[in-house]
């Protein structure tokens, strides 16, 4: 039986979504079945209507279902891409978590992988303190963090940071893209451990 992995991604310009589409590729190439599931948008309609990027982005993404708990309670692991809001997790993924009580209380997102990646306007405008805002609520879940380290070399190339791959805006280079294999890779790996 394969391992099931529920990709979850928020993303405004299409950088996330673009890490998205890379996580969900390394792992059903590394054998998992996968769902790719993106953040409800929660901006008001004329704010994103405000902003042609934001518009476009969002009509991009009009084919990949919204996340629900379902997709929460399927899975095996958990690969968390989402953009930097002053340091911590964006709101459209937080809402999204805060749907979750009833899957916490009842223990169904407890012992499962989880790794994070995240992107931000610059290197240091709190990529490494969002990743961490999502491992700690990932503590509360329960759930088993699978950071990617320096495990690889990659990690050498892609920036250095340990708990999971980050970025400035823009479509990912082949660093980036060869990261985040690596780490939705590592994640099934993981995943499989824990089922067994």
């Amino acid at each position: 039986m394969p391992t099931k992995i529920t990709v979850l991604f928020y993303s405004t310009y299409g950088t996330n979504h673009g890490v998205a589409l890379e996580a969900a590729g390394a792992a059903e190439a590394a054998g998992a079945e996968v769902r790719m599931r993106r953040c409800r948008e929660t901006a008001p309609a004329e704010v994103v209507n405000g902003q042609d990027a934001w518009r476009e982005q969002l009509k991009r993404m009009k084919d990949i279902p919204e996340a629900s708990l379902d997709d929460m309670e399927w899975a095996d692991g958990y690969f968390i891409s989402v953009p930097t809001r002053f340091g911590v997790p964006a709101s459209q993924f937080r809402a999204f978590v805060d749907t979750l009580g009833p899957l916490w209380q009842s223990g169904a997102l407890a012992n499962k992988a989880v790794t994070a990646t995240t992107s931000a306007q610059n290197p240091h405008g709190g990529q490494e303190t969002t990743i961490q805002s999502i491992y700690v609520t990932a503590m509360h879940w329960g759930a088993v963090i699978v950071p990617p380290g320096y495990s690889d070399p990659i990690k050498f190339e892609d920036g250095g940071n340990p708990y999971g791959y980050s970025c400035t805006p823009g479509p990912l280079d082949e660093t980036g893209k060869k990261s985040v294999a690596f780490q939705a890779q590592r994640l099934v790996k993981y995943a499989e451990k824990l089922m067994q």
